[in-house]
């Protein structure tokens, strides 16, 4: 994607990548921010639609030390910048050429890219990868569509994969997933 707008001359602050007036405070509220969303994905959003306490299609990650190096790249690399980019940046980008800039232009595009971005989790996740991502695509996407900037959004992306694999590194998806329904 970044080297899409470079050979096609879109501006990187029309892809979300607009300097933070404090990159500090970006780092620190996007992890906040992330670590929270994913205890409150795993203890309480995604309980109450039935999903399984335990994410199979990730517990092969259970005290893999040797997998952990691996997984840690991916979800910062792949998933924090990666998705990031092409879900919000990209995408957003050019749905608005698409679509214009107005409120319910940019409704739809919030709407059409948590929907492809959940269907992206299908193969790997599952339906409850499904759930997950799409309320996630929701609140990110609204994010990005009222501020235009994407790092918080990778820092808490990326953040939000690093809670998700340490929980399950150190084997407790079952007793957050209770924390607050029994």
């Amino acid at each position: 994607m970044l080297v899409w707008a470079w050979r096609s001359g879109t501006p990187w602050h029309e892809i979300g990548y607009v300097r933070p007036k404090s990159w500090t405070r970006d780092l620190a509220v996007g992890i906040g921010f992330g670590i929270v969303f994913k205890f409150l994905m795993k203890a309480v959003v995604m309980p109450l639609l039935g999903a399984d306490p335990i994410n199979q299609a990730f517990h092969d990650l259970v005290g893999n030390r040797t997998a952990l190096p691996g997984a840690v790249y991916l979800m910062i690399v792949q998933a924090g910048f990666g998705e990031e980019t092409f879900f919000r940046g990209y995408l957003f980008e050019r749905f608005g050429k698409l679509f214009g800039s107005g409120v319910w232009a940019k409704t739809w595009i919030v709407l059409l890219t948590a929907g492809w971005f959940a269907q992206a989790h299908y193969s790997l996740q599952g339906l409850a990868g499904v759930e997950q991502a799409a309320i996630t695509g929701l609140v990110f996407g609204t994010i990005f569509a009222v501020t235009g900037r994407i790092w918080l959004l990778i820092f808490a992306h990326a953040a939000f994969d690093l809670t998700a694999l340490a929980i399950i590194y150190w084997d407790l998806e079952s007793n957050v997933a209770h924390l607050v329904f029994r």
